[in-house]
């Protein structure tokens, strides 16, 4: 049996993807704000690492850097349905110490929406010969996984929620026990950890992991915490907490938690939105949060800091995003060293 190393996301980076934003995307209501949110978020990125940008029109994105800024950009043409990165873009693996990207399938959140031309990003990518020589690539597309569904500690613990994996349109007839089975086999996990409780309103992905609970360092566990018994929430994510007390992590310890402000209550014509700091990106160096407009943005950037010493913390005004109900780590996806 091959040996598979899942990195965690704070392991060294070579690169970020995003998929830019287009007239025939659901941005385009939208799209000057949440184009201006990219550039921001985009040129953070730049100062640390590579960016790889997935679009329609490699002018219309290099337009907005500096020279300098493009010696770190990557921009290739490859048609999508839309721009949510984390759950279109490869998951990134070691198998034998060998880079390898594993392509699995993404089918809109379980068919809410078209995702036929996002489903195939991946595989252009390879074909384009954008990756470093020595990197292979892995066919899963017969399994639907989405990034922003998995978390790993880099110690062979995965975080997930019994909601989305479980949830209709996706692994079906697969139990519990058989989507484990196969998340071990494939990403190389030792343990996988429930969630069974926490929810954000607006959400169209069947809580995934990375609006709820992040992994920080091998022993450290982000996670939003609901403070106002009035609010929908605070039921459930009080359970939550409840469960993230109950474990333990890979050596036994039990874990640090640090809580994240609810973000104040966001609407969008008349619906609740799922804004939430825990859709942070750690990047080299820096840890990228998202900022709503409130006096809580300040609150997570502080626990935040707690989280993760050394690193510097910097907020991205993500309001334009929250608005198609997904926020900055859902808009990108990392690839460790020696992958770009």
């Amino acid at each position: 049996m091959p040996e598979i190393f899942f990195p965690a996301e704070w392991y060294p980076q070579s690169a970020v993807q995003v998929t830019w934003p287009h007239i025939n995307t659901d941005w385009a209501d939208d799209l000057e704000e949440v184009t201006a949110c990219y550039v921001a978020l985009s040129r953070e990125i730049l100062k640390r690492e590579k960016l790889l940008v997935v679009c329609n029109d490699t002018g219309e994105v290099e337009k907005y850097f500096s020279r300098d800024e493009q010696k770190n950009l990557i921009c290739t043409e490859i048609g999508s349905n839309d721009t949510w990165a984390r759950d279109h873009g490869a998951i990134s693996l070691f198998i034998d110490d060998k880079p390898a990207i594993s392509d699995f399938g993404f089918n809109g959140w379980g068919l809410k929406f078209v995702a036929n031309r996002d489903n195939l990003i991946t595989s252009r990518l390879f074909e384009k010969n954008l990756f470093l020589p020595g990197v292979a690539y892995r066919n899963n597309l017969d399994f639907i996984l989405e990034g922003g569904s998995i978390e790993s500690d880099g110690k062979g613990t995965l975080l997930t929620t019994v909601q989305c994996l479980l949830a209709p349109n996706r692994n079906q007839p697969m139990t519990q026990d058989e989507i484990g089975g196969y998340l071990k086999q494939s990403l190389g996990a030792k343990r996988i950890l429930w969630l069974h409780h926490g929810y954000l309103a607006g959400d169209d992905t069947d809580c995934h992991i990375d609006t709820l609970v992040r992994f920080c360092d091998e022993h450290t566990i982000a996670y939003v915490k609901c403070d106002d018994p009035q609010d929908e929430h605070y039921e459930e994510l009080s359970a939550m907490e409840k469960e993230l007390e109950s474990f333990v992590a890979y050596d036994g310890r039990p874990y640090r938690l640090i809580d994240l402000p609810m973000a104040d209550a966001a609407y969008h014509d008349g619906e609740r939105l799922p804004a939430t700091y825990a859709n942070f990106l750690i990047v080299n160096g820096a840890v990228l949060v998202p900022f709503y407009g409130t006096e809580k943005d300040q609150v997570a950037k502080e626990q935040l800091r707690r989280a993760f010493p050394g690193r510097e913390i910097i907020g991205v005004d993500c309001r334009p995003l929250i608005r198609q109900h997904g926020s900055l780590h859902c808009v990108t996806m990392q690839f460790p060293i020696g992958f770009l």
